[in-house]
């Protein structure tokens, strides 16, 4: 272990959580008509009803799959009467589908902006560079699953990666666990991070929003655009000039 890795895997880390706490606060408090995903269904509905199912419970399946490799010690699985092989088998089968299944829809949702004219004028350069961050995550992460276990002979990442991640919030951080893992994985975890550190700049905030404010907010009035307005007759001298 050198001073490099004390940087990628401890600096680095935590870095990216303090920027992606503060950024939200920051966003929120002076952005927050800004906090929105900026939908642009209106434009193009075709391409979106594939692409956006694809992407969304494809990434779902990735983040719950990411929690419980990470989060979830192997002595816990082990204990529940999960072996290693019904493990390892499970995670590489639902992780390469679902990852599969992620870079599909953002790659149909890549297209559509590109393509469809009104969404390409409304695509930022924030927009753009969330997209290239998220896709080389997303390709990053299924490299390495493939690489190590379907091509190679396996990576027990719960004995290296699982425990580091666990080390960064126990405030006990363990950079030679990092060091030593495949390249792949490396590369995957940092521009995680990266991700990490502009996802409050970006549309993906909304995905920490859920609309709780609906069930007690009043309910929105409507009024009539005919000629008389109110319901009382206009005083002489004070008609409506059209």
């Amino acid at each position: 272990m050198n001073a490099l890795d004390v940087v990628l895997w401890v600096v680095a880390p935590y870095l990216a959580i303090t920027v992606f706490v503060l950024g939200h606060v920051w966003r929120y408090r002076y952005d927050k008509f800004g906090w929105t995903t900026r939908s642009s269904q209106m434009y193009e509905s075709r391409l979106l009803r594939i692409g956006s199912p694809l992407f969304h419970f494809g990434i779902l399946v990735v983040l719950l799959g990411h929690i419980g490799g990470l989060v979830i010690p192997k002595s816990w699985t082990e204990a529940a009467g999960v072996s290693e092989e019904a493990y390892h088998i499970t995670a590489v089968v639902l992780g390469t589908v679902a990852g599969v299944a992620t870079l599909g829809g953002l790659a149909i949702l890549i297209y559509r902006r590109r393509t469809v004219g009104p969404v390409f004028t409304a695509t930022t350069r924030n927009d753009k560079l969330m997209y290239a961050v998220l896709a080389l995550v997303i390709v990053l992460g299924l490299a390495a699953t493939v690489a190590a276990n379907i091509i190679g002979g396996g990576y027990d990442y719960r004995t290296t990666i699982s425990p580091w991640f666990r080390s960064i919030f126990y405030f006990q951080p363990d950079p030679a666990l990092m060091a030593g893992a495949p390249p792949l994985f490396q590369l995957h975890a940092l521009s995680a991070l990266l991700l990490f550190a502009i996802w409050p700049f970006t549309r993906l905030v909304h995905m920490l929003t859920a609309p709780v404010g609906y069930l007690t907010r009043p309910y929105v009035v409507y009024r009539s655009r005919d000629d008389q307005r109110g319901s009382r007759k206009p005083r002489r001298g004070w008609e409506p000039t059209r």
